[in-house]
């Protein structure tokens, strides 16, 4: 594609950047296919090729009008183009060089200032959330149904997370605690550390580690994203410098951050190299199982399955089939889901600022788990079961717990 990017952006890092992702994009229309927006809408304009369009235009200095903001808000950022693009357009890095620029040019109304100020003032920071989480289940029965569904109902921890290891632990592992998830749903944590301790891993944590950083960067609050991210680092690294094996993510969305530090942090003198250490010791859950000898742990599968493959497992860190092949090897049943590349409409934030498009790909991807005829559904983000749980008569959990419960019954 050929590219004029206005003067003022051309020779910075970001422009120069913007440029050669542009360049490669052909405008070939394989990631219409995939693209959920494109699929439910029909508009070119909400598909990738139609949104790089519209980004173009903003780098070569064209106006910019409040629907183009409305056509990259209905952006999930699920990266399912990118998988398919055969020219490796690094679509979600065109985004988030751009998307600040149209934030400056259409300013956002009262109403969604607003909004956004209160979640990125409380989601990220679980001190916060998980008390007014609290809160909001206690008086869950006394609200109306449509707004009682939204709250996630309580989950108590049997275990929680020690920082000590076992006696019989060879091995230490980090695990990210994070924002939401020790508030909607701690047994997640939990059941990944009692069935890493049957391998010989023992799991702890960082206390001053929090949020990922994911949220407040993608809401284009890009430095306090990285404030969040060079926490995290300071938190890590004293433990990691003790030789901790690696970083687990038992939250597929969290990960797919992560083990991108290296490259969000890498104009950052005082951590780059860090950051990039970082990364690299990134992994997973599913990639920490899936070195270890699974086969020989003594678990008595009681239902069958059906996975629904998170954006960020399958997209944002490459690994497709992963789970199902993990749980495969633990003897699990897996039932088939189809069009499993789609988006369930989660998408971090999301479902909270395009409620309509989200509620239509939850309801599809509902339709296709249960079309599956599995006993059970499973996820890897806790996002996307969150969302997904709200509206299903069989709630999805985390693959992890259902292996912990299965350990359970066989010990």
């Amino acid at each position: 594609m050929q590219t004029n990017i206005v003067e003022s952006l051309k020779h910075s890092p970001q422009g120069k950047e913007a440029e050669s992702i542009l360049r490669k994009c052909v405008h070939c229309g394989f990631c219409l296919a995939t693209c959920p927006t494109y699929n439910l809408t029909g508009n070119e304009l909400d598909s990738p090729r139609g949104r790089i369009y519209l980004l173009k235009q903003l780098l070569e200095g064209k106006p910019v009008s409040r629907s183009t903001q409305q056509h990259l808000d209905s952006c999930l950022t699920c990266r399912a183009c990118e998988t398919t693009c055969p020219s490796n357009v690094s679509y979600h890095r065109l985004l988030e060089i751009s998307v600040p620029l149209v934030e400056q040019e259409v300013p956002r109304n009262l109403k969604q200032r607003l909004l956004r100020s209160a979640i990125l003032k409380i989601l990220p920071y679980r001190n916060r959330f998980t008390p007014l989480l609290r809160s909001a289940q206690l008086l869950r029965p006394l609200l109306p149904p449509a707004l009682s569904h939204k709250i996630p109902t309580k989950q108590s921890s049997t275990q929680p997370i020690e920082n000590k290891p076992p006696p019989y632990a060879q091995r230490t592992m980090l695990v990210l605690e994070g924002c939401v998830q020790p508030g909607i749903d701690p047994t997640i944590n939990a059941a990944a550390t009692r069935v890493l301790n049957h391998l010989g891993i023992s799991l702890i944590t960082a206390p001053k580690a929090g949020c990922c950083g994911a949220l407040s960067y993608h809401l284009n609050q890009q430095q306090d994203g990285l404030n969040f991210m060079r926490r995290n680092i300071d938190a890590w690294w004293p433990l990691i410098e003790q030789g901790c094996e690696a970083i687990v993510m038992t939250a597929s969305g969290c990960g797919t951050t992560v083990k991108e530090y290296g490259e969000l942090l890498i104009n950052d003198p005082d951590y780059a190299e860090k950051a990039r250490q970082v990364s690299s010791l990134t992994m997973d859950l599913v990639e920490v199982l899936g070195n270890e000898t699974v086969e020989n742990l003594p678990i008595t599968p009681a239902s069958s399955l059906a996975f629904q493959c998170p954006c960020s497992l399958q997209h944002g860190q490459s690994l497709p089939g992963a789970v199902e092949a993990l749980l495969s090897r633990m003897r699990f049943e897996l039932k088939p889901v189809n069009d499993n590349h789609l988006c369930c409409g989660s998408a971090g934030t999301y479902s909270i600022f395009q409620p309509e498009l989200a509620t239509e790909l939850r309801h599809r991807k509902l339709q296709t788990l249960k079309n599956s005829k599995a006993d059970q559904f499973v996820s890897a983000n806790i996002g996307c079961i969150t969302h997904l749980s709200e509206n299903s008569d069989n709630p999805v959990r985390h693959w992890i717990q259902i292996v912990d419960e299965a350990l359970s019954v066989a010990t």
